[in-house]
């Protein structure tokens, strides 16, 4: 909270700015390293006051990996490839340092226990997935940070309550991520003096998807995968929706556009808080919901929020035809 305004001043004087372009929501010059403040506030409560054993201590190495080459490209702009090589460094590190990994579908499809193997490139797809998702989220003052935030505190419930001597100490990783985040969100909030940058949304992804993966390890929910997606709902659901969108149009799923549900929502006539406050809501909701149905199983609980995408896609399709259809209506 006090380092904010010291950024977006020196951000200001050396014109460290956020251009607004074609799939921005955003109108001004806006700084964009508000990831520095939450990487600061995170780390030294983590490490002045959390136990760093059972691979709390690799997770922060790749939190500093992550955040020195999102800070890059905040700055200067880098390739997608040097971020993905980085990316696989820090998951590396959590994987073969701390073997924290994903060992068991637990009964999703009939698959039990994983081949090490198959357990190493899996959670390797998890880690960079989820560590995507919430970037690509990143696209609305206080989208991201909100969204991150019930999703930290959710595992980090579920890590104090049940987490034991293995896991407990991940309920620290947790709030202490809320306390980095609160403090930056009191500026990103609409209208946004400061944005979170891929500094903020590479390192907020990563230590989401590693208590995703410690969540589910964990073992003490019935359908803990299942219910590990839907924590993890708005992000995932809209970064399986876009790509899915973008192949069926012949493009490639990482071409950037702004087909993503906070630009849907927004075209429906809502305003940036309004949307915000609507997907912390839904994410919240689906949340609840597989918590207290988590015995249906894995599979059940799997169809239902399949289904509920499903559904989601379909009203934010809807609605899109017809604001295409309004504005052709106008021009004519």
């Amino acid at each position: 909270m006090f380092a904010v305004p010291s950024i977006i001043r020196v951000a200001h004087l050396k014109n460290i700015l956020d251009q607004p372009n074609f799939r921005t929501v955003h109108e001004s010059l806006t700084p964009r390293l508000g990831g520095l403040a939450v990487f600061a506030g995170f780390m030294s409560a983590l490490t002045i006051f959390g136990d760093l054993s059972n691979g709390v201590q690799q997770l922060l190495a790749g939190c500093i990996i992550l955040f020195f080459i999102g800070l890059k490209d905040d700055l200067v702009s880098i390739s997608a490839l040097k971020k993905f090589a980085v990316q696989l460094l820090s998951t590396g590190i959590v994987m073969f340092m701390a073997d924290i990994r994903i060992t068991s579908f637990q009964g999703i499809f009939g698959i039990g226990e994983l081949q090490i193997g198959v357990s190493y490139m899996f959670t390797f797809l998890v880690i960079i997935g989820v560590t995507n998702a919430v970037n690509l989220i990143d696209g609305l003052d206080g989208l991201a940070g909100t969204i991150v935030m019930i999703i930290a505190a959710t595992f980090g419930i579920f890590f104090y309550l049940y987490g034991g001597q293995a896991y407990g100490n991940y309920a620290a990783v947790a709030f202490c991520m809320i306390g980095g985040l609160l403090g930056f969100l009191r500026y990103n909030f609409h209208k946004a003096t400061i944005f979170m940058g891929d500094t903020g949304s590479l390192l907020c992804g990563f230590i989401v998807s590693i208590l995703a993966i410690q969540f589910i390890e964990m073992r003490q929910m019935p359908a803990a995968p299942t219910v590990a997606l839907g924590v993890l709902f708005v992000p995932l659901f809209d970064t399986l929706r876009v790509s899915f969108i973008r192949i069926l149009k012949g493009v490639s799923p990482f071409v950037p556009d702004k087909n993503h549900i906070h630009h849907r929502l927004l075209a429906m006539g809502f305003n940036q808080i309004t949307t915000v406050v609507i997907l912390g809501f839904i994410n919240l909701m689906v949340i609840i919901f597989v918590v207290n149905f988590s015995a249906w199983g894995n599979l059940n609980l799997l169809l239902s929020l399949l289904g509920f995408s499903v559904v989601l896609s379909i009203i934010l399709g809807v609605y899109k035809s017809r604001g295409a259809n309004q504005r052709l209506s106008s021009k004519v």
